[in-house]
């Protein structure tokens, strides 16, 4: 190899190096301040939102502002939700080792990932299949063997590989899907956006005790909506 082209290559590789830092030092900062330094407590969450590569999951014209606290487009109308509130959704379903975990809107992927870091399996269904696709490689390239994605309308929920100890919905509907109630472990948690599409909406938890469902609303939030197959 020629002395131009080794110099060529090193410059890229320290480019490359230098780049990688810098999403980890804003990383790190965005779990301390956005996250940490709210009322996001659980280590698992934490841990896992300093160490997922959000910047992966967001298109390359919006990689700049993949660590700052607010949702970003990601293509066909969808959005990634902004970092606060994915670690609110899960540290609020309580995960842990050993939990299989429906998730309704992959979206990039980004949710489906955190969760995988904590939980045995995640099974996460895209209603928009150049979406599914695209989540599909980059979890693949980023080795998390335990996720599972499918395209299609995430009202039904992904029936047989119920029950599921907890299910996060990342998209507004206007009231709980049935099938994702009678998914629900006896003992899980659902946290689902509910409301008008386009409008504020209440995040609520849902807890299946029995043959009791208890809701709680958590604060307003702002989805988009949750798109159903047969209004396409």
């Amino acid at each position: 190899m020629c002395k131009k082209m080794m110099l060529i290559t090193w410059a890229g590789l320290l480019l490359f190096v230098s780049a990688v830092h810098g999403f980890e030092n804003k990383r790190r900062e965005m779990v301390t301040r956005q996250i940490a330094g709210r009322d996001i407590s659980d280590k698992a969450t934490l841990d896992t939102m300093r160490s997922v590569p959000r910047h992966l999951f967001v298109p390359d014209s919006q990689q700049a502002y993949a660590y700052h606290d607010r949702p970003l487009p990601i293509g066909y109308g969808q959005t990634i939700s902004q970092p606060y509130i994915v670690g609110y959704m899960t540290q609020i379903i309580g995960p842990k080792k050993g939990q299989r975990v429906l998730e309704i809107g992959t979206g990039s992927g980004y949710q489906a990932a955190v969760l995988a870091q904590i939980v045995d399996l995640v099974f996460s269904i895209e209603i928009i299949a150049p979406l599914a696709d695209q989540a599909r490689k980059i979890i693949e390239q980023l080795s998390y063997d335990n996720v599972r994605i499918k395209h299609g309308d995430g009202y039904y929920g992904w029936e047989e590989h119920a029950p599921f100890d907890a299910i996060v919905v990342t998209a507004a509907a206007e009231y709980i899907p049935p099938p994702l109630l009678a998914q629900l472990k006896p003992g899980g948690k659902m946290v689902i956006p509910v409301g008008s599409p386009f409008m504020t909406q209440q995040l609520m938890l849902v807890t299946k005790k029995g043959d009791d469902i208890i809701t709680r609303a958590l604060f307003p939030v702002r989805f988009v909506p949750f798109t159903r197959s047969d209004k396409q």
